[in-house]
């Protein structure tokens, strides 16, 4: 039987402006989105890339969904089971996981979890806040 998955808005690279800045940003001065009872978040976005520190508690599930973006997730504190490629493996504190564009994966986390996404390009869905799939209220 096919899985459902719920892609990430198709058009997720964000109109960046060329123009070259740099940013120097305490996390405490990001706004901190609250997207579920279980899952916060906050990023900053370059011209070619975005960091966020995603939050979350334990028992929360990231549904299943894919999008166009390469993904580097760090986990700093905590551990997510993640569905990917056919896998279930678990990524604890120190531990990195590569996840290509277009490729389906969903997480839970298996105590409370803070971790660092690196997206490339930036989610312009996240940006925009047309991840309906995360908004979980």
């Amino acid at each position: 039987m096919p899985r459902k998955t719920t892609v990430a808005q198709k058009n997720t690279i964000a109109r960046i402006s060329k123009k070259k800045h740099f940013q120097h940003l305490p996390w405490s001065s990001i706004e901190k989105e609250h997207l579920s009872p279980l899952l916060d978040r906050h990023f900053v976005v370059g011209n070619q890339a975005m960091l966020a520190r995603v939050l979350l508690k334990k028992g929360c599930v990231v549904p299943e969904h894919s999008h166009p973006n390469e993904q580097i997730t760090l986990i700093v504190e905590g551990a997510l089971k993640f569905w990917i490629d056919g896998k279930v493996i678990v990524v604890k504190a120190g531990e990195v996981l590569v996840i290509p564009p277009d490729m389906p994966h969903k997480a839970e986390a298996l105590d409370d979890t803070v971790d660092f996404d690196v997206f490339c390009p930036p989610r312009a869905d996240w940006i925009n806040k047309t991840d309906r799939y995360l908004r979980i209220k």
